[in-house]
């Protein structure tokens, strides 16, 4: 089964997706990185109140197999950690898209991400045709 790619979230070409609401936007990273990834064993992620800036790193994924960094697609400030995969990082596997989104940051210009993927693009990238 191919992974599922809601329509709703705009994806970067590092894995990550933005689900924005108002000026409030929820970062994860997709069921493909998720499958990718194998058995994920850490996730470190950003205080609530640092800054981020669009394009640079705010933590990271840690597998069995790899330590994968992630990229912010936006520049804001975080408002949200989600705190429970601290103890459960396989959360991600479960639902990354739903439960398990990684921080929530309060969005300084939602243009920022006009260049992010939709769900057809993301799929085409890594499925191919």
């Amino acid at each position: 089964m191919s992974p599922h790619y809601p329509d709703d979230l705009k994806y970067l070409d590092s894995h990550e997706y933005v689900r924005l609401d108002g000026e409030i936007a929820a970062i994860g990273i997709t069921a493909y990185a998720v499958t990718q990834l194998g058995d994920i064993v850490y996730v470190e992620l950003p205080d609530i109140g640092a800054a981020l800036t669009k394009g640079e790193s705010f933590g990271s994924v840690e597998s069995v197999k790899a330590v994968e960094t992630l990229t912010s697609p936006v520049t804001g400030t975080v408002v949200e950690r989600n705190e429970p995969l601290n103890d459960e990082p396989e959360l991600l596997a479960e639902d990354p898209y739903g439960e398990a989104w990684l921080i929530k940051v309060r969005v300084d210009s939602p243009d920022e991400l006009e260049d992010a993927m939709s769900a057809d693009q993301y799929r085409l990238l890594v499925e191919g045709s």
